[in-house]
């Protein structure tokens, strides 16, 4: 079985997988019969009372739930934060602690399709989102670039890169094989690891160090991050069509659509960061 290098999605999907049988071998169709034997040894047919089955239109549905609620918390903060500067850092700090405390719950709680989770996670990271993008547009880059030209660029260029992923995927030019899969989650360990010992470095030095000063070498870490976020859209994309093949509940589609915002997310960071090292 192949595993997901987002967490959110891995849970979700080995939760959903042991549980639905794959179209061809065992699966029933709504309004099938299930076979139990009587006391007799005899078969007897009874209906089978089934949910409804995950499609791309639930997905699709509450993928864009998700990022229209992180949109309006994350302009709702940015607007805060012009009037009241110094709401910037608390905002960030409460966005962030909080989106990541609600991605543990729900991927080692097996929540990852509460909705009430998915979308109070969406509004954290609104908090986040906003705040972020007010310190790299004012604060970091400055009079260089108007603040929302650098983060209307940096949209524009996270979902060019979605949607050119999708394409990629859906015309099948990059296979989503176990050993492309476990690259990527190789790649993903080691950014992390390196970002972890870069902050702690930054902490005893009141530098932002080599991978965060807007280097050479800084530039080049955020491109392999940026990739590597790209790529992992592929195997996100991969484990949804195994949910919806699989005869996954609809409601497994908000872990399909916490799942991508998470990368999105990454992938918006690390674009305006790298705009922002070119326009500083």
């Amino acid at each position: 079985m192949r595993e997901s290098s987002n967490p959110v999605m891995r849970g979700v999907v080995r939760d959903n997988e042991k549980n639905a049988p794959y179209a061809g071998f065992g699966q029933m169709a709504a309004g099938a019969q299930s076979v139990v034997l009587d006391a007799a040894g005899q078969p007897q047919y009874a209906p089978v009372q089934s949910g409804r089955s995950m499609t791309i239109d639930d997905v699709v549905t509450k993928t864009g739930i998700t990022l229209a609620v992180l949109t309006a918390f994350a302009v709702a903060t940015y607007g805060v934060i012009q009037v009241v500067p110094g709401l910037t850092f608390p905002l960030w700090g409460i966005g962030m602690i909080g989106g990541l405390v609600l991605v543990l719950v729900a991927s080692f709680g097996r929540k990852q399709d509460n909705p009430a989770i998915v979308l109070s996670y969406a509004a954290f990271e609104g908090l986040f989102v906003g705040a972020i993008s007010h310190v790299f547009a004012n604060l970091v880059v400055g009079d260089n670039i108007n603040a929302g030209v650098l983060i209307g660029q940096a949209v524009l260029a996270t979902f060019g890169v979605f949607f050119g992923m999708l394409v990629v995927y859906k015309t099948g030019a990059i296979r989503v094989t176990p050993r492309f899969t476990r690259m990527i989650i190789a790649g993903i360990i080691g950014v992390v690891v390196l970002m972890l010992g870069n902050l702690v470095i930054s902490f005893f030095t009141g530098e932002p160090w080599v991978l965060r000063d807007g280097g050479p070498i800084a530039i080049i870490f955020s491109l392999v991050c940026i990739g590597l976020a790209a790529f992992s859209f592929l195997i996100d994309f991969d484990q949804a069509d195994r949910l919806i093949h699989a005869g996954a509940p609809s409601k497994a589609a908000w872990g399909v659509a916490l799942g991508l915002t998470v990368t999105l997310v990454w992938l918006y960071t690390e674009i305006l960061r790298l705009l922002s090292y070119f326009n500083d």
